[in-house]
């Protein structure tokens, strides 16, 4: 990936991740690093704190099944942009409540109660799995997801809710079908992170929900295709 190309008239900012540890985040990390950004990274295992040091991030301890609302709002002191690319990963109806639904609805109050003015989200393809009757558990899933992307757009912040289609385990090609709508597909996690990592650089895209999948453009065509759309 061109870190360059994306970041050129970028601004660099102090960033709070959630999810830099996961499928998409631990190839976004790197990214945003390289881009200049100060960046806070949650993790939940103590084991996970050196390889975030290394890689030039703050790591930062808990777990989002038992950090409160003031947890939170001190960790968000004095950050200037919330990425959160997590997920429970269908590890249950309560840790899906709370993680792809209760928690990124939370940070949306914080952030507009503490002045952070921008928010990434990766939400999910509303059309993922329609045909495959995947159980009460998937569908429990997309409604959450659904909310706390309708609680975000609600917002007055300056938010981009990034929409991928089935993730596969990956890395980039940097190929990919990336719109306002699109019909269904996979996507590669390393695509999804390099959208993220492109987007995030260019902050003139903003309030826009946007699909991603696989495909044959080159992402940096897509990126300028969608910021001429802006």
């Amino acid at each position: 990936m061109n870190y360059e190309f994306f970041y050129q008239g970028g601004v660099m900012s102090r960033i709070f991740f959630i999810g830099a540890t996961g499928g998409v985040g631990h190839r976004l990390l790197p990214q945003l690093i390289a881009q200049g950004h100060e960046v806070t990274a949650l993790h939940r295992k103590p084991e996970q704190a050196d390889s975030l040091i290394h890689q030039g991030a703050k790591p930062v301890e808990g777990d989002m099944m038992s950090l409160t609302r003031d947890d939170y709002k001190a960790l968000l002191q004095n950050q200037e942009v919330i990425v959160f690319s997590a997920g429970a990963a269908g590890s249950g109806k309560d840790r899906t409540s709370k993680i792809d639904g209760d928690t990124p609805a939370l940070l949306t109050e914080l952030a507009e109660e503490l002045g952070i003015q921008r928010f990434y989200l990766v939400s999910a393809f509303p059309e993922a799995g329609r045909t495959k009757g995947l159980g009460e558990g998937f569908e429990h899933y997309m409604q959450v997801k659904k909310a706390a992307d309708a609680r975000l757009v609600k917002s007055s912040l300056d938010w981009v809710i990034l929409r991928p289609g089935t993730l596969l385990d990956e890395d980039a090609d940097d190929k990919v079908s990336l719109d306002y709508a699109l019909t269904y597909g996979s996507v590669k996690r390393g695509n999804v992170a390099n959208t993220l990592a492109a987007l995030i650089a260019k902050p003139t895209i903003s309030r826009q929900i946007i699909e991603l999948t696989d495909g044959d453009e080159p992402l940096s065509e897509a990126i300028e295709r969608l910021i001429t759309a802006a």
